[in-house]
């Protein structure tokens, strides 16, 4: 009998109903396969720990946030192996830890290097039901880790890979991928089918159905992914290997938003300025999200890059420091620039989609203020009150739309 892993997020488990809804979806997969469950902390429980250790410490040690966040997971085993129990299924709930998902020791955004998993195969082989906390794991110090939000769906493809499942199914509460986000765009379409790389690609730029490192690991193991919702019955997007199947078109666009734009003006050209720059931002936990300067002679250009926008005061405040190091003339800022992502195998070297992607963002007054291409995305940085206006457009041009 072949394994299927299924992971439901905190929404799909909000209340008793919510729960004992997913575990009836596991017994009607039961009947055909072995069932791995994994599962989120209910709701909003995560956001509700999170506040009540900021009103305790504002900056506590994150060993210790490890060991408060896993609580949430813990608690929606335990009812979810209840949940099962009332429809005559043997469920047996496990933390992280209990199935050897072992992990580096880096608190709060941790690796994993390997799952054991005996106590899984050994549940499964006794026709019971093993239901895992996601999100978490043990380093090899035996600390509690956790694996940055969004760790869940990490953990399920991770498991997956581990127990050689036929496929991994992500409940949650959208009813598949789509062109775009259908809760701020009206008409989007749902993706039947996605590759992984074009999956990585579109997690990797903002899209929060399913997370980067899940996508990664599903591309490296060859993991079948099937998004689905929790609450309908529609068949979701599969994500698989569709590599050289159809010819290069923009498949989705994702965006994101928040971001900061600095500009440092005259940096005068020297052996060691970007490793001084970039070393020093990366130090202070900045998350570059682009770097350019011009291609120049001269002895001294305008260097520019992107960042989130919530990291503007370590932003300023290295910057300040390697002013006086390096001299140059000064700074400017914006801090009201987002991203669109147009994704697709192929795009970044198709010249008549890119001439699309530029006629049409033309023809919308956006000011472009930055652009990267790769063979999976054509990725622009505007300004954001261009966004929705531009996000429209390119999904009427390349047919995203209903």
């Amino acid at each position: 009998m072949s394994i299927v892993v299924v992971k439901f997020g905190g929404t799909s488990l909000a209340d008793a109903d919510r729960i004992l809804r997913a575990a009836r979806r596991v017994a009607e997969i039961q009947q055909k396969h072995k069932v791995v469950v994994v599962v989120s902390a209910m709701g909003d429980a995560t956001d509700q720990l999170l506040a009540l250790s900021r009103k305790i410490n504002p900056r506590p040690k994150a060993r210790e946030m490890d060991m408060l966040l896993t609580a949430g997971e813990r608690i929606s085993v335990a009812l979810f192996s209840m949940a099962l129990e009332t429809l005559k299924l043997a469920g047996v709930s496990f933390t992280g830890s209990q199935v050897g998902i072992i992990t580096d020791n880096r608190h709060t955004d941790a690796r994993i290097l390997e799952i054991r998993g005996e106590r899984i195969r050994r549940t499964l082989s006794e026709g019971k039901v093993p239901v895992v906390c996601g999100f978490q794991g043990v380093s090899l110090e035996k600390e509690i880790t956790t694996l940055g939000r969004g760790g869940s769906d990490t953990t399920a493809v991770a498991l997956s890979a581990a127990l050689g499942a036929k496929e991994c199914v992500i409940y949650t509460d959208v009813e598949g991928i789509y062109t775009e986000d259908p809760n701020l765009f009206r008409g989007v379409k749902m993706i039947d089918k996605i590759s992984y790389e074009e999956m990585l690609e579109l997690a990797s730029r903002g899209s929060q159905v399913l997370h980067p490192r899940a996508s990664a690991i599903a591309a490296k193991f060859n993991v079948p992914i099937h998004v689905r919702s929790a609450f309908t019955n529609r068949t979701g997007t599969l994500i698989t290997d569709m590599e050289g199947i159809e010819k290069p078109r923009p498949k989705a666009i994702t965006h994101g938003q928040h971001l900061y734009l600095v500009t440092l003006l005259q940096v005068p050209r020297s052996p060691t300025y970007l490793s001084q720059i970039i070393t020093d931002l990366t130090g202070a936990g900045v998350h570059i999200k682009f770097f350019f300067h011009g291609i120049s002679d001269a002895k001294s250009f305008d260097l520019s890059f992107i960042t989130p926008r919530d990291e503007r005061d370590q932003v300023r405040s290295v910057i300040g420091k390697v002013r006086k190091k390096l001299k140059f003339q000064g700074i400017k800022e914006n801090p009201d620039i987002c991203s669109i992502s147009i994704i697709g195998i192929g795009i970044g070297s198709e010249s008549r989609i890119l001439s699309d992607i530029f006629k049409t963002l033309s023809g919308t007054g956006a000011h472009i203020e930055a652009v990267t291409t790769s063979e999976l995305s054509v990725n622009i940085f505007l300004k954001e009150r261009f966004r929705t206006r531009a996000i429209d457009k390119l999904l009427q041009k390349f047919n995203l739309k209903k």
